[in-house]
């Protein structure tokens, strides 16, 4: 057995400057994954006039890029554990700007699809690292409230980018690339990782407590001289050395049931939003508006993503999670019916802004949910495997979605969409796992110290 007290010492600090410094860093990160992940859905209706691209083509390159994000998924948990919380997340960001850069260069759709399928999995590898590390650094009580606060900020890369991409890419037939330029930006992370500390729960976690003990002196003693004497942390606790988690764990019924209901969350988040985010603007260019405004509607739609973030910070810690995603799902399903059922641009752009406003709150409670029902053992591993089957499972939504767009028209899509949000509200209302009450308590006590159940 081993004395820790990382969480207890964290729990008891109040958010100061280093708290919020360390949001905009890794808001920086989130704000350049945000802005890349959709770069290809903004320049595909110009690739399909410059290189003849078809809709089987886009539903190709979008499958691969989920099958990019699933193995990306599982790389950042795997990092995430062997290399350290920070690490991981600067390596991550760093490796999808590489490859967002590159993509600049591409002569045609084959090689773009191969540099936006390693794009895609550094992006998913960043979001895994991103979400365990704020859980990490972040007391309790307000760690799902900052988990919010950082993609409120972060998702602003959405809509900036798409409003970039309504301006550049009509100009002339190579201005698209200015958008994988513009992607590729979250390289500059580098310059603000000295505003990170590595996460003194994972150091403990692999039985390092002279350099967890290290880095919360340095955290204790800037915040302390911000706010002034700390209050004192609840006594360390008696845990067993966490080893490193192999796949088979997940196998235990005591994260089995977990990793499932997750897998479903994030299959049908990630089916339902990418669903009408990647092919809204090819399938309004299909269905007649002009390129341009076929990308301005859309880009007009994402100014909802960061007040749905903003949203989910208001509520995240006041209300139990599980029924904020249930509502919120429910939300989305209703608006992307709506969506789909309207030729009219005002309609379009009022119930697509209503789609981006609750499905980036879904995302933010998601991200914040996630991590809390699992134990710290199983938390990188839960995560990114439940997370990276979600993005597996959209390998074959594209191609749904362009199969019903052949065979059954545009309004099919959105009733498929609609049903696959209704399906995880569903299954999150009947068997997620309530988890304010263990939060409260957490933060009072220490999770060891929290009765089971």
């Amino acid at each position: 057995m081993q004395h820790a007290n990382a969480l207890n010492r964290i729990n008891r600090l109040p958010i100061s400057r280093f708290h919020k410094t360390m949001l905009l860093t890794v808001s920086f990160a989130y704000f350049f994954e945000f802005a890349d992940i959709n770069s290809f859905a903004t320049t595909a209706p110009k690739l399909i006039s410059l290189w003849g691209v078809t809709v089987d083509h886009v539903a190709y390159v979008t499958s691969l890029s989920f099958v990019g994000m699933f193995i990306g998924s599982l790389a950042g948990g795997a990092v995430a554990d062997r290399w350290g919380r920070k690490r991981a997340l600067v390596h991550t960001t760093v490796f999808f700007g590489v490859f967002s850069f590159v993509s600049v260069f591409s002569w045609d759709i084959v090689s773009l699809g191969v540099f936006r399928v390693l794009t895609s999995a550094g992006l998913s590898a960043m979001t895994v690292a991103g979400v365990v590390y704020i859980n990490e650094m972040y007391p309790a009580a307000v760690r799902g409230k900052y988990q919010a606060y950082a993609i409120v900020i972060g998702i602003c890369g959405t809509p900036v980018t798409n409003l970039i991409a309504s301006a550049v890419v009509p100009l002339n037939d190579w201005s698209w690339r200015l958008v994988y330029l513009w992607g590729s930006l979250g390289l500059l992370l580098v310059l603000f990782t000295r505003h990170l500390k590595e996460s003194p729960r994972w150091y403990e976690s692999r039985g390092d407590h002279a350099k967890a003990d290290a880095v919360l002196r340095e955290i204790e003693e800037q915040v302390g001289a911000e706010t002034g004497p700390l209050p004192q942390p609840a006594p360390p606790v008696d845990e067993a050395p966490v080893t490193r988690a192999p796949l088979s764990l997940l196998l235990r019924k005591k994260y089995l049931l977990p990793t499932l209901l997750l897998t479903v969350v994030w299959v049908t988040q990630t089916i339902g939003f990418f669903g009408y985010s990647s092919w809204a603007p090819t399938l309004l260019a299909k269905e007649g508006f002009s390129v341009e405004k076929s990308v301005f509607y859309v880009a007009l739609t994402t100014v909802g993503a960061p007040l749905g973030s903003y949203l989910a910070a208001l509520v995240t810690d006041r209300f139990e999670r599980k029924w904020c995603l249930v509502v919120f799902g429910t939300v989305i399903a209703l608006c992307g019916l709506l969506y789909g059922l309207t030729f009219s641009p005002v309609l379009i752009v009022v119930f697509g802004f209503l789609v981006n406003l609750f499905e980036r709150g879904y995302t933010a409670l998601g991200y914040a949910y996630s991590p809390e029902v699992f134990d710290t053992r199983g938390r990188s591993l839960g995560t990114s495997v439940s997370y990276g089957l979600g993005r597996l499972s959209n390998a074959a939504g594209p191609l749904i979605v362009a199969a019903l767009y052949t065979n059954h028209g545009y309004r099919s899509v959105f009733y498929f969409i609609a049903a696959t949000w209704l399906v995880g509200a569903v299954t999150l209302a009947l068997f997620g796992p309530r988890t304010r009450a263990a939060r409260l308590a957490e933060s009072r006590l220490g999770p060891e110290q929290v009765p089971a159940g």
